[in-house]
């Protein structure tokens, strides 16, 4: 086995808290493969690099080597994570050295736990019938009392994180004389919220979503040489990490289901009856452009959003161009364009290795803030009438910094478009979108929003223009973080841990 270490995480965190930016928080990147003879190791190396915009807090693999053993104990697990982005988690020496026919891995940003290595995944166990390693994207509400559960049954629990109390939910019904398969239903069973999971078993990999679907997972097939008849499949949050190690999508593991692959093949097991909600945020931003939902790339949808937008908000508007905040606002900015005639520019340039540093900056480039990352084009904007369009607006920190940048590159007027509603309530599986009194829409009117970033005039796209752009049944998706109509229940004192308190006695949605 390969040790973890934490020596950077220290500055790493400090990094992370010196620069919250100002959107929902990104969710967890899941993949796992079944390749016996094929190197497992670089495979999901390059899947979570593909995934990496789902967290860049920390990274980890997991290899079992020696599977389907008559004695599982046998198997080999190599194990490394750590803090960073992928690229700096691991190297060629790393990789070689875990061998292995299943991998698992993850990329993480921390929406339960501390930033700490200990909670990096996957998350690895024992049992009777050999070792797990689980990653897990998404967010359990019942953490409270699933840990009593789990205590009470002397789980050694060693970290914070509601995904490692899922992997000892499966341990514990596997102990008890569940097969692998049985164990992880009986445990799915105990937990209530959001969960995507890719689970390396010593016999066999799983695959499985919570019967909402609240978070994405796919499955794909590799086909090449090395194959020798052996079906060969790969699980991942989204298609963009099939793409990099050219595997063809198969389908979506399907809410409630339970996916089983072993050298026999694909096994589906559905442990519960499905009812469709997924995050409507991860069509609007979180997934992506490139990745494929409902047969169709995201960018096409973020497309029509910005057409949508343009009809409801963008008509009456006497202006020289218009353009997106790099990179999420860029296609929405299109579509705006396409629509309404007003000519396409980039305005602002993102300097995409921003944040992959351990280094602080000094304080005076911290108070410059936003140049860091996006710079304007002063002679794009001088004199210019601007629309910018940019995928949702949360705490306003950020727009406040562009819009001002944008005025003292020399532009006239500053309107800004948002291609989705108001967030007005925080999510509770899987996204970090802080608590509601730091959700400006949450606490403040439209109009004031707009004095409050200082734009000539600002519009968000409707709830009912954000689904209608679906083109599919709008029943089919989560969006209470604009409605607060959360389609899985959330235990009052977890509520309160997160809603403002007033919200709560009124059930209502606030003023926003």
């Amino acid at each position: 086995m390969i040790p973890t270490s934490d020596d950077h995480s220290k500055s790493w965190n400090a990094a992370a808290e010196s620069d919250h930016p100002d959107k929902p928080e990104e969710a967890c990147g899941v993949f796992a493969i079944y390749a016996p003879g094929d190197d497992v190791a670089k495979l999901t190396y390059f899947g979570l690099f593909a995934l990496q915009h789902r967290g860049q807090e920390s990274a980890g693999i997991a290899t079992f080597e020696g599977i389907h053993a008559s004695d599982p104990t046998t198997t080999r697990v190599h194990l490394h994570k750590n803090m960073g982005l992928v690229s700096q988690v691991f190297n060629e020496a790393i990789l070689n050295e875990m061998r292995g026919e299943i991998a698992v891995g993850h990329t993480r940003y921390s929406t339960t736990g501390s930033s700490k290595v200990v909670n990096a995944q996957p998350a690895v166990v024992d049992s009777r019938l050999g070792t797990l390693a689980l990653a897990h994207n998404g967010n359990l509400v019942n953490t409270g009392n699933l840990r009593d559960e789990l205590l009470k049954a002397n789980a050694q629990l060693q970290t914070t994180t509601d995904s490692e109390m899922i992997a000892h939910a499966i341990a514990q019904e596997v102990d008890l004389g569940q097969s692998w398969t049985d164990g992880a239903i009986n445990a799915f069973k105990r937990c209530s919220g959001a969960f995507s999971l890719a689970i390396a078993t010593p016999a066999g990999l799983i695959a499985a979503r919570d019967p909402n679907g609240i978070r994405p997972l796919v499955i794909g097939v590799l086909q090449d040489e090395h194959s020798n008849g052996t079906p060969r499949y790969v699980i991942s949050s989204e298609t963009c990490g099939l793409d990099i190690i050219g595997a063809d999508y198969l389908r979506d593991v399907e809410p409630g289901e339970l996916v089983w692959i072993d050298h026999n093949g694909l096994q589906s097991i559905h442990w519960a009856s499905e009812t469709r909600k997924l995050c409507i945020f991860e069509m609007i931003y979180f997934a992506r452009p490139d990745s494929l939902m409902n047969e169709e790339s995201l960018y096409s949808y973020r497309l029509r959003l910005g057409r949508q937008l343009a009809i409801e908000s963008g008509g009456d508007l006497d202006v020289d161009l218009v353009m997106g905040v790099p990179d999420s606002g860029i296609p929405a900015a299109i579509g705006f364009s396409q629509q309404s005639g007003v000519p396409f520019a980039e305005g602002l340039i993102k300097n995409r290795y921003v944040g992959r540093t351990f280094i602080q900056p000094t304080q005076s480039m911290r108070e410059s803030g936003i140049r860091m990352k996006l710079n304007p084009l002063r002679d794009v904007l001088q004199g210019k009438r601007i629309i910018i369009i940019d995928d949702s607006l949360v705490r306003g920190t950020t727009s406040r910094k562009i819009v001002k940048a944008l005025r003292d590159a020399g532009a006239t007027e500053v309107h800004m478009r948002i291609s989705s509603p108001p967030v007005t309530h925080p999510c509770f599986y899987g996204i970090d979108t802080d608590t509601q009194d730091q959700l400006i829409a949450a606490t403040k009117s439209v109009a004031d929003i707009q004095t409050h970033i200082g734009v000539d005039s600002l519009a968000y796209l409707s709830w009912d223009g954000m689904l209608t752009a679906t083109q599919q049944d709008r029943e089919t998706f989560c969006s209470a973080c604009f409605t607060g109509d959360y389609p899985v229940a959330v235990p009052e004192t977890f509520k309160r841990s997160k809603l403002r308190y007033e919200a709560i006695a009124v059930g209502s949605t606030p003023a926003g």
